[in-house]
């Protein structure tokens, strides 16, 4: 190992030094000429100094030496200047450039050449045969009228040796230089070799991806393993995405998935609200499925798992029919997994469910118009159900590291409970409402808290990447934790969260394919159900009775369109399904009266344009309206996913029907071909439901076939299958850690 270690260190440090040699000696090769001309010309100028500093000097006598003709004084005058071991000659020539005194050494290859003015700065050199010469000519004047010119001559030998000592000493000094950068680079590449097989090592065990290396090579290699993060983790959606596209996502396939990946690992399901209600009737007992999005969405993966649900038993015959321990299996009438019942004291629930959950998490994270409201009481009693839904967990769990699936707003405080408890447990958080921005959240007085909490997750779930990034955004802002933005993981307190969008769908094929009547003889009974005439338009819009799904907002939007376009005026009437929803608190109380209030003073105006069914209906008799509908309205003002979206489009196999979607919705992100509208806007609302009724035939096929497809394909075990898969995953990765810590 050590012996491969090196080769590939000296392989990795021959790919730096090769090339660095190479770029030195290059340099080299083009720095020398350049620096040998360089020096020429700044001793040349230097020389054109001196020889202007001599000719001044010599300009006086010479000039009156010349006016006299005194040849011998000229020429001893001459040979004294000579002295200078750099100037080699003088002479003297006259106004007809003729050359008159000359020294002894004065060359006879140099004649008296006349230079211009703006030629003085020129270098003058001459190249004879026993070397190189610097040729200065000055003019010679007496009161202003030149008499003759002043050639000297400067040897520049000297200068050639100069520049021959200068080019070795440059040379050796690129051959130094060479050497000591390859020695550094070779040290600095060992060096981040050694930390980035650390890294790596550590990215093996779960730790690479989630801080910087210790070593300073790996600190200094922080940018590449950034890129290689990011590049491992568009592989592994390509993958994911082709895994998809492979895989028919359907019960036997979750099943599969489950006994190869997980090895047939319990699964346990915790949420406030079950799946099946008992409630006493006059007829007796009678079983409700609750009108909720996530028992929609989670439900059939229990099917298909075959584990443990874990809820709030809030019916009233709800004690009467679970054995001693607080089970039932469910469904009831074929049972396919294990409903576990947690029991709650009308204080309890009034606390931790209205109060906390929903009359403070509701509001802070929909960003609704209504002021989140939280108080030391209620977030007492959330503490204490979290405790207790957590000792339910254990309770349940056959062993040390089940898969938990932890859902929603009430039990962010479920993981890191479930953690200290189980440390090996496989814990998916799924969110399934909106995360608000940092500055939003921090309304809360508990956020530190409660972001500890879901941290405990070992994967966590929202609907869109927006709403990771707000959560990510929120860690970072009140949390001291260890962020990777590139592979959306979170680091705290020894503990890895990985924070993934998981779009949540509903189940595909519905259990009423293929045993209900065609949608023609749907709506014909639907239209007498409602005393309306066959021809006769339809809208439908589900929802609870909440101020978050846009009811009020939709109404006026009816209102609008019937004012606009008054020939629908007794032939279109929208149908409002609203299951009733915590009317015990008094804002959905104050709100349930004003949808009350506006469907009467519409109903003045244009009589049966709203039809108001303010009760629960069950999932087969909702199918029927949508079936019935022209045209469905989603309009909610802000929401995770909206699962009526995908229901209405699931339930219209005849291809037929217009669906209006908020853009304030998960929803929007997927089913492009919906008329997407500002639920705020009510003209733009209302011209799109005027759309829907009006649209052709052909029109509505196109765009519902393309939603139905995307529907089909991305549903709701595509959902759990691919958290499952990630959960799977993790779980390798933790067992091929820990054996790596066993064999260093």
């Amino acid at each position: 190992m050590k012996t491969l270690f090196s080769l590939r260190s000296l392989h990795l440090s021959l790919r730096f030094v090769i090339p660095l040699v190479a770029a030195l000696a290059l340099l080299a090769y083009a720095v020398v000429p350049l620096f040998d001309d360089l020096t020429l010309r700044w001793f040349a100028r230097d020389l054109n100094m001196r020889s202007r500093l001599i000719s001044s000097t010599l300009q006086e006598p010479l000039a009156e030496l010349l006016q006299r003709n005194e040849r011998t004084r000229i020429n001893a005058l001459l040979q004294r200047a000579t002295k200078d071991e750099r100037l080699l000659a003088v002479g003297v020539c006259n106004d007809q450039r003729k050359l008159l005194y000359r020294t002894q050494a004065f060359p006879n290859d140099i004649t008296c050449v006349s230079y211009e003015p703006d030629q003085q700065e020129q270098l003058h050199l001459i190249n004879l045969p026993h070397g190189p010469v610097h040729v200065f000519n000055a003019p010679l004047e007496q009161d202003g009228t030149e008499i003759g010119t002043l050639v000297l001559v400067h040897d520049m030998s000297y200068i050639e040796r100069r520049s021959a000592d200068t080019r070795k000493y440059l040379l050796l000094l690129f051959v130094v230089l060479g050497v000591v950068i390859s020695l550094i680079t070779v040290l600095v590449a060992h060096l981040s070799w050694r930390g980035w097989l650390e890294g790596v090592r550590a990215m093996m065990r779960g730790e690479g991806i989630l801080r910087p290396f210790s070593q300073p090579a790996g600190a200094e290699l922080q940018p590449l393993v950034g890129e290689m993060r990011s590049l491992l983790r568009n592989l592994e959606a390509e993958r994911r995405h082709a895994d998809d596209m492979t895989v028919s996502w359907n019960p036997a396939a979750l099943r599969s998935l489950l006994n190869k990946q997980l090895t047939g690992d319990q699964v346990l399901v915790v949420s406030n609200r079950e799946p099946y209600i008992h409630v006493k009737t006059e007829q007796g007992i009678v079983v409700h499925r609750p009108a909720s999005g996530l028992v929609t969405a989670v439900e059939p993966v229990m099917r298909a798992c075959s584990g443990t649900w874990i809820a709030h038993g809030s019916g009233s015959a709800d004690r009467e029919t679970v054995d001693s321990h607080d089970r039932v299996g469910v469904p009831p009438k074929k049972p396919e997994y294990n409903l576990r019942r947690i029991w709650l004291t009308a204080e309890e629930e009034q606390g931790y469910y209205y109060g906390f959950a929903n009359e403070g998490l509701w509001p802070l994270c929909h960003n609704a118009h209504v002021r989140p409201i939280f108080r030391s009481s209620d977030w007492a009693w959330y503490q204490a159900i979290n405790q207790r839904f957590a000792d339910a967990v254990v309770t349940e769990a056959r062993s040390d590291d089940p898969v938990v699936l932890v859902q929603d707003y009430h039990f962010a405080l479920l993981p890191a409970l479930i953690r200290k408890r189980l440390p090996k447990a496989t814990i998916i958080t799924f969110w399934h409402i909106p995360w608000p921005n940092p500055e939003s959240f921090g309304i809360c007085p508990w956020r530190e808290e409660l972001l500890k909490g879901m941290l405990g997750s070992t994967i966590l779930g929202f609907h869109t990447p927006f709403h990771c990034k707000n959560f990510l955004e929120t860690v970072d802002r009140y949390l001291e934790t260890r962020i990777e933005h590139e592979s959306s993981t979170i680091f705290h307190r020894g503990q890895l969260t990985m924070v993934e969008d998981y779009p949540i769908s509903i189940q595909w094929p519905p259990d009423w394919q293929g045993s209900l009547p065609p949608v023609d003889e749907t709506r014909a009974e639907i239209l007498a159900e409602l005393g309306l005439p066959q021809g006769h338009l339809l809208g439908i819009g589900v929802d609870r009775m909440d101020y978050t799904k846009g009811i009020l907002e939709r109404f006026s939007a009816v209102e609008r369109m019937l004012e606009l376009h008054p020939e629908l005026v007794g032939r279109f009437s929208f149908v409002q399904i609203a299951a009733p929803s915590r009317s015990a608190l008094e804002e959905y109380h104050a709100f349930e009266q004003r949808v009350y209030a506006l469907t009467e003073r519409i109903n003045q105006r244009f009589e049966r344009a709203i039809i108001l069914k303010a009760e629960h209906h069950e999932a087969d008799q909702v199918t029927r309206y949508y079936r019935a509908s022209n045209v469905c309205m989603v309009t909610s003002l802000h929401d995770g996913m909206n699962l009526v979206a995908k229901e209405f489009v699931a339930a219209r196999d005849d291809e037929q029907g217009a669906l209006v979607l908020s853009q304030f919705t998960g929803a929007a992100n997927e089913l492009h071909e919906a008329l997407i509208v500002n639920p705020y806007h009510v003209e733009q609302t209302a011209q799109a439901l005027y759309q829907g009724l009006t649209m052709p035939e052909y029109e509505q096929r196109e765009r519902m076939r393309s939603m139905r497809s995307l529907v089909q394909d991305f549903n709701v075990y595509r959902w759990a299958g691919r958290m499952l898969l990630d959960a799977a995953r993790v779980r390798q990765r933790e067992k091929l850690s820990a054996r790596i810590g066993r064999e260093l």
